[in-house]
């Protein structure tokens, strides 16, 4: 069985209604064969980029204080040492994941613990692998303090198409890994920043699946 993301219930709703409505409109008020069948095809198209966009497949994590997991399903596109600068303000490992459309866009706990800070932050809405999208596209910076790796810093990052990132963790809460930390609608790319000497398992042009792939360990 199919499962869907509580943040797209309302616009799966009103995208069946209009759906509906073009489909039924269309049978009405076009006469010619092929054209209301191909009208009505790319409605039914239009609908189900939208499922797609939604899906919420369930994902068995295997908790363990020993490993980072993908936070988002994806391709990997940086994986580097950096200045980390709006919380650390230090050198951090970087792994940078982009989401394409076609991905599965929750947002999952990269690893277990308390979190120790959270911000929106506004800004542009540049292609998510434009280098600084990190630091000037909308995004939420998120900090996870692990009993193995200490801080971690995950960022979600809205890209060209993403106008809402919503984000689950508030300071102070206890989270699993694994468990939904958010969703980033019609987009787009998450950053975690890792502790020097922390064992990288992925590579740039990687393809990572959330919630249950290691791509880093102690």
């Amino acid at each position: 069985m199919i499962r869907f993301h509580k943040e797209g219930y309302t616009i799966i709703s009103i995208a069946f209604i209009l759906a509906l409505i073009g489909i039924f409109t269309a049978e009405k008020y076009i006469n010619f064969f092929w054209l209301l069948k191909t009208v009505q095809v790319i409605i039914l198209i239009l609908l189900g980029l939208i499922l797609q966009f939604f899906r919420n497949p369930e994902r068995k994590t295997l908790v363990n204080n020993q490993q980072i997991i993908a936070p988002v399903d994806g391709k990997v596109v940086v994986v580097e040492e950096v200045d980390e600068l709006e919380y650390f303000k230090d050198k951090r490992l970087q792994i940078s994941i982009f989401m394409s459309p076609l991905n599965v866009h929750v947002t999952r706990y990269a690893a277990s613990g308390t979190i120790s800070f959270s911000k929106y932050h506004p800004g542009k809405y540049l292609v998510a692998w434009h280098p600084k999208a990190s630091t000037e596209n909308e995004r939420t910076t998120v900090v996870i303090n692990n009993n193995t790796f200490g801080e971690i810093l995950y960022r979600q990052i809205a890209g060209a198409v993403a106008r809402r990132i919503v984000n689950y963790a508030e300071k102070g809460n206890e989270v699993i890994q694994g468990t939904d930390a958010g969703f980033i609608k019609f987009g787009s790319r998450v950053d975690i920043f890792l502790p020097l000497g922390t064992e990288i398992n992925v590579k740039i042009g990687d393809t990572v699946k959330g919630g249950v792939q290691v791509i880093a360990q102690k």
